[in-house]
């Protein structure tokens, strides 16, 4: 194993990796270069940024779209990129414009190859719906590979999670209240070998005409999402599939997404807004993971 000074580089080194390959922030990342390509051909792209597209577009079609890496031109219009904060939402036309540049069914990946190719000129990618796991389960292996069997990473609040904690017992992970304006635990589970993500409409937001519009944009009707969910915690062998899926969760809401989540055996815990507070609603997989610990 590695000195702390030596592995700290190296874990700053593997996170720079992955804002360089997967930023939509910087024009210097391997994302901007292929969004900005308007071709139609197979483009040669690294394994890193494949791999990333590839288990983007996986959850994609596995929950219909209600992920879509393709969200990208509705983020900036919704003023939630990186471009300039709106302060009204934008017209029916706009919307109804860019749905047209939307659509994971417009991007092919083939990793076999390291290959990407878009069907519609305009197409735009944006992973920071599973960056976050994905640098998470980067770190991760990387630590695995030094050597490390005991440790837990931590990115912008994604999970990835191996053995136990310095007391020999599983990690004690504190699930978030949502809460706008202050942090604190709603819950504590205890966790190994597994990886975490948690998806919420009450951090990145914008008020306008009395009305609140939230960061989480549903492709399907290019406008953020109204329903009551204000958070979603998936349990998931990969912190970039977690990540992923809690956000297509938190797409659908409440009711399609619980139906979803049980259909598909997922370990879900779900935060519901109701007039008297706040109701917990979980699968039979997350329950299990309680009853364990």
């Amino acid at each position: 194993m590695r000195g702390i000074g030596k592995l700290e580089a190296d874990i700053v080194t593997t996170l720079t990796g992955v804002d360089l390959l997967a930023s939509t922030w910087r024009d210097d990342s391997e994302l901007a270069a292929l969004n900005a390509s308007d071709s139609a051909d197979w483009i040669v792209v690294s394994e890193a940024l494949c791999s990333a597209l590839e288990q983007a577009w996986a959850v994609s079609r596995e929950s219909s779209g209600a992920f879509d890496a393709t969200i990208g031109p509705l983020v900036n219009l919704w003023g939630f990129g990186p471009g300039e904060m709106i302060d009204a939402p934008p017209g029916a036309d706009a919307i109804a414009e860019l749905l047209e540049v939307t659509g994971f069914e417009n991007l092919h990946v083939d990793c076999a190859s390291e290959l990407i190719k878009k069907d519609v000129a305009g197409l735009m990618v944006d992973l920071s719906a599973i960056g976050k796991g994905f640098a998470a389960e980067r770190v991760g292996v990387l630590l695995a590979s030094l050597g490390y069997e005991n440790f837990l990473v931590e990115v912008g609040g994604e999970l990835s999670i191996r053995g136990m904690n310095a007391s020999g017992e599983p990690w004690a992970i504190g699930i978030e209240a949502p809460l706008a304006n202050q942090r604190r635990p709603h819950t504590v589970i205890n966790l190994t070998n597994t990886g975490m993500a948690t998806s919420g409409d009450y951090r990145n937001f914008f008020e306008a005409g009395g009305e609140i519009y939230s960061h989480t944009i549903d492709t399907r009707t290019g406008r953020p999402v109204t329903h009551t969910l204000a958070s979603v915690t998936v349990v998931d062998g990969s912190a970039a599939r977690a990540d992923a899926l809690a956000t297509a969760l938190l797409v659908m809401g409440p009711e399609e997404g619980m139906a979803f989540a049980e259909r598909e055996k997922l370990a879900v815990l779900m935060l519901i807004r109701t007039n008297g507070g706040i109701e917990e609603r979980q699968t039979a997989a997350f329950a299990r993971l309680r009853d364990i610990t």
